[in-house]
């Protein structure tokens, strides 16, 4: 993610591989290892737009029911660390790099991708501290991803599925469900909050071609009207939050200990950085979140009141970034675009014919933050989560 990423030299950037989906790779590989991953069974998290919240939730709650349980998610925003948890909490940086230098032989035998390596990181550092369980999000679509390499996947659970990654998944709705539907296996239980009815049908056809059960559950209400309390903000939360209620629920029809206690304290313990985040920059108040494809923008807007805002956005450029600002944007905001350290992204130049108004962001992110935060109403910084991780180190203090 930054030029001083320790792992740098045990990682290679992801730029230099590209997106290679495949399974023959990580089979090989973890056949070599002994199979760590049949050491412990797993809960999967597919989708688009809530897979980590509904993954760390779900880790939560399992956590809180005594159950000695891990956590795999991508991407990152800080440290490659973030992407394992262990029982102990977040694997440590000296931990991680001892285990990539150990697995270098293998991923260049078998020419893993840097997701794989750090999916084999993930399953060996599971094994040898003996997890039971480990919640492992889909990194990119689900037939062909990593994470779809363990053997039992007694659990799935879907977020939102919606349009992203057309280049790898398939450009409609349909295609990209026939992807993330595909981590359905026989004996399994599957379960999903609301989604799109193209969606819909594809889910419950694979379903049943699968011989997996698959479960539909509405959003939570909300506190006020009865509902339980989430560490994790927004109204989309309370769709997350459902699936990963009923995840747990299905985790104890497959001999799981987990009592309601558990269930509500997980809840409450959940944490996921950069999503509906409010923070300050030098005493103002900001939001930060991660919206980064058109249905994610579009939620993010139905959880600001209606007025007009400024923001400061960040976009890789293979991303549909003119639908994006048309779900964010009202008339009379003022726009903010800035390149993501790194990576390829949009410029207003490019973004101006179609909305006009986009400025350039200055040089400096500070800067960018400066003026961001001189806004009437409660100013946003979006778009991707590059973008969020450059700024954390700006942002004030939590504590």
């Amino acid at each position: 993610m930054s030029i001083s990423d320790p792992f740098s030299e045990l990682i290679a950037p992801f730029s230099r591989r590209g997106v290679d989906l495949g399974l023959n790779r990580i089979e090989a590989a973890l056949a070599e290892l002994g199979h760590p991953e049949q050491r412990f069974v797993a809960l999967q998290v597919a989708g688009t737009n809530g897979k980590g919240s509904i993954a760390t939730m779900v880790e939560r709650i399992a956590t809180a029911a005594g159950v000695r349980c891990g956590l795999y998610t991508s991407p990152h925003l800080l440290s490659w660390c973030e992407r394992i948890r262990l029982p102990k909490g977040t694997i440590a940086e000296e931990e991680l790099k001892r285990l990539l230098r150990r697995l270098q032989p293998v991923a260049l035998r078998h020419d893993l991708t840097p997701f794989e390596l750090i999916t084999v990181s993930a399953f060996v550092a599971f094994a040898e501290a003996e997890v039971e369980l480990a919640v492992l999000e889909v990194g990119l679509g689900g037939r062909l991803d990593a994470t779809t390499v363990h053997p039992r996947r007694d659990v799935l659970a879907f977020a939102s599925i919606g349009l992203d990654h057309i280049e790898h998944l398939g450009p409609t709705l349909e295609a990209i469900a026939q992807e993330k539907a595909a981590v359905m296996n026989p004996g399994a239980i599957a379960v999903s909050g609301p989604q799109a009815p193209e969606v819909t049908a594809v889910l419950q056809a694979q379903a049943t071609a699968r011989d997996c059960e698959l479960r539909w559950r509405d959003p939570l209400p909300g506190q006020a009207d009865g509902g339980p309390a989430l560490g994790l903000h927004g109204d989309l939360q309370r769709s997350n939050a459902a699936v990963a209620i009923a995840a747990a629920e299905a985790l104890r029809e497959k001999g799981w200990a987990i009592p309601d206690d558990a269930v509500r304290r997980g809840l409450q313990q959940a944490r996921w950085p950069g999503r509906l985040e409010l923070r300050q920059f030098r005493g103002q108040a900001l939001l930060i979140d991660g919206a980064h494809n058109p249905p994610a923008a579009a939620a993010l807007r139905q959880e600001l009141e209606p007025a007009q805002r400024r923001w400061l956005i960040g976009m890789q450029r293979h991303k549909d970034a003119p639908d994006l600002l048309r779900q964010l944007l009202e008339p009379g905001d003022q726009v903010r675009v800035v390149p993501l350290p790194e990576h390829a992204s949009w410029s207003a130049d490019e973004l101006r014919p179609e909305l006009p108004g986009i400025e350039e962001g200055a040089n400096e992110l500070s800067e960018n933050l400066e003026w961001l935060v001189q806004s009437e109403g409660l100013p946003v910084a979006c778009g991707s989560l590059y973008l969020v991780a450059a700024l954390l180190p700006l942002l004030d203090p939590t504590d």
